[in-house]
């Protein structure tokens, strides 16, 4: 079959025993497993009830291609005459693998789907205070499909973690949306069409604009982290913010030309003007006692981002998905026999057919396994079947050894030896999370160090037991650091576009959102996983969208009225059911997510509507008392 480049079975060493042929009898399959040693039968018959054959797929295969091999092998078994009472399953890391990434991959589309269901039902609701109400969700739809066409066009990749922007674009694309159709629904009621237009792109688009781009500060932080999935939710949430921000742009002015917008009656409805009032209320009396409001919010903050560090990262596969997966099942099934089914390799290069590193991965695994036996299950490497093949006793000079070596079955010296010059040592591992196996292995390099193999052999520990330790190190590592530049840049950013002191106020807010951010999830028990490592990050550019267009309103207010409560009651009120429109809808939406049977997508659910709600009440809390303490403490400032 295409892609595969060796197997090897019970079978395969029957018929190596038999001079190259199957027997014809049960007494002539007796007789051969007699000529076969035990540990090495054990490794293809580990129990009467079980019977494992290896597939190798050729080395340096891209996903697709395995995937490709996966299909065949299954088609080929499905079509197979199987003796009755006997069934056949295809487990191990490669076919977990893909099964998770089709299962995860569908359960996305189903709950997205049912989070815009929901969306377009509560933007029913709340954003009823105007004439086609349903507009910004087709706009974002328009502007969905705009990025899917740019991300193709580039050749980004889409995995799960860049299909999980998605859910991210659309809460953003949808606001962006919110803003200009609210913006003109309050023109339209006073200005002719025409005018109500230009008053729209013109006061609200630079505002969203540079919301927009603080929004693409803190996902072009995410472009640092060593992960490349995580990268790539970086670089679709970036592309996608600007996409979306230039489809609502040109739409909304757009549509409200073909379909002549007028607006819906002098004012919003009873239920807006009750929100609108309520929160024009609320950040009036935030504004005139911002310290007390502030000393509550660093306070729970400071307790955030001192848990931070205590909330732990999972990696591990085993948590992402349902304990009912098929191929979960099956390869538990396994792994309770033989332990885990990927083991650990420590790859040797040198002259490693030699007496002395023969004689060195003998004594090294037996060391191990008496070391690290909760870890270790077993160990095999070429030295086992050394002994296996010489009555159980270890060759005295290298001749014995070199004939030795000429027993041992071809199919089995290859799973060992490539050569005489590269060898591998496989540690088979019982479950354990991802932590304590990075902890096995910083103890496992220890013990090379103390008993290094023979002069001139180099060692290193690969496979997937590397590499998913060091990508929880790398996430401990680029988690703090792509937070921590967002916030540069964010800043960087503001202090450019304003040059004043009014470029700190909406950093101020995001900087709380994100300590609360960590209480909620140490309170919830949520951990951090490749898909919410860029949380941080990710709150940085959501959030600093919603303070940021309400400082730009504030602004604008400032200027007309020229008293500080008043602009911050007219700035809230007129802004913030817009903010609390696309927010909630956000919110609700993607409450979807929650109840995904994997666990990796309800947890990136249950942290991204977390974020949303946190942004609102930084938007319409903080920043309230951050506008008025500034305008206080610097009365004669334009703040």
């Amino acid at each position: 079959m295409q892609y595969v480049s060796r197997t090897s079975s019970i079978a395969t060493l029957i018929k190596q025993v038999h001079n190259g042929s199957l027997p014809r009898s049960s007494e002539e399959i007796r007789a051969s497993l007699e000529k076969i040693p035990q540990t090495v039968q054990k490794q293809y018959l580990p129990s009467n009830l079980l019977c494992m054959g290896l597939i190798t797929l050729q080395p340096g295969l891209s996903d697709a291609r395995k995937e490709s091999a996966m299909n065949t092998i299954l088609s080929f078994i499905d079509t197979s005459h199987i003796p009755p009472g006997l069934s056949v399953k295809l487990t191990g890391e490669t076919a977990f693998m893909i099964q998770m990434k089709k299962e995860m991959g569908k359960s996305f589309i189903v709950l997205i789907c049912t989070a815009l269901v929901l969306m377009v039902i509560l933007m029913g609701i709340v954003f009823s205070y105007v004439h086609y109400r349903f507009l910004p969700a087709a706009i974002v739809a328009i502007g969905i499909l705009f990025t899917f066409g740019v991300v193709g066009i580039i050749g980004i990749p889409l995995s799960l973690a860049t299909i999980a922007a998605f859910p991210v674009l659309i809460g953003l694309g949808i606001d962006y949306a919110i803003q200009f159709h609210s913006r003109l629904e309050e023109e339209a009621r006073t200005h002719e069409l025409a005018v109500a237009i230009r008053n729209t792109i013109t006061r609200t688009g630079p505002a969203v604009m540079y919301a927009m781009l603080a929004t693409m500060m803190g996902f072009v932080a995410i472009f640092i982290s060593p992960v490349p999935m995580i990268r790539g939710f970086g670089q679709i949430c970036t592309i996608g913010v600007v996409v979306c921000y230039i489809t609502a742009l040109v739409c909304v002015p757009l549509i409200a030309i073909l379909v002549q917008y007028t607006a819906k009656g002098a004012g919003k409805s009873p239920l807006a003007d009750a929100v609108d009032q309520s929160l024009s209320k609320i950040a009036i009396l935030i504004g005139k006692r911002p310290l007390p409001t502030l000393f509550v919010v660093f306070l729970v903050a400071l307790g955030g981002l001192q848990l931070d560090s205590k909330i732990p990262i999972e990696t591990n596969q085993d948590s992402f998905v349902p304990p009912d997966m098929p191929a979960k099942m099956a390869r538990d099934t396994v792994t309770r026999t033989v332990g885990v089914t990927d083991p650990a390799p420590l790859i040797l290069t040198g002259d490693v057919t030699s007496l002395d590193t023969i004689r060195w991965m003998k004594e090294f695994t037996d060391h191990e396994l008496s070391v690290h036996t909760p870890g270790i299950h077993r160990a095999l490497s070429i030295a086992d079947y050394v002994l296996a093949y010489n009555n159980g006793t270890m060759p005295e000079i290298q001749s014995d050894l070199n004939n030795v070596l000429t027993k041992i079955p071809l199919d089995i010296k290859k799973q060992y030896l490539n050569g005489h010059i590269e060898a591998v040592v496989l540690f088979y591992l019982n479950k354990m999370n991802t932590k304590a196996k990075d902890d096995l292995k910083r103890q496992m390099y220890g013990d090379l160090m103390m008993n290094p193999p023979p002069p001139g052999i180099r060692y290193s520990i690969t496979g997937g037991f590397d590499l998913f330790t060091t990508l929880i190190t790398s996430l401990v590592q680029s988690k703090d650091l792509m937070t921590g530049l967002g916030f540069l840049l964010v800043t960087g950013f503001l202090a450019f576009m304003y040059r004043n002191i009014r470029s700190i106020t909406p950093i101020v807010p995001i900087i709380a959102i994100v300590g609360w951010n960590a209480v909620a999830m140490y309170l919830l028990g949520l951990d951090y996983n490749p898909m919410t490592a860029c949380l941080g990050s990710m709150t940085i550019g959501v959030s600093s969208e919603y303070t940021i267009l309400v400082m730009e309103r504030y602004m604008e207010e400032k200027e007309k009225c020229g008293s500080t409560l008043q602009a911050i009651g007219n700035s809230v009120s007129k802004i913030g059911s817009a903010i609390l429109a696309s927010g909630l809808t956000t919110f609700f939406g993607f409450s979807a997510l929650i109840l995904s049977d994997f666990p990796i997508i309800s947890n990136f659910g249950l942290t991204t509507i977390i974020a949303v709600l946190f942004s609102l009440i930084g938007a319409i809390v903080i920043m309230p008392a951050l506008l008025s303490l500034i305008a206080t403490m610097l009365p004669n400032s334009k703040a």
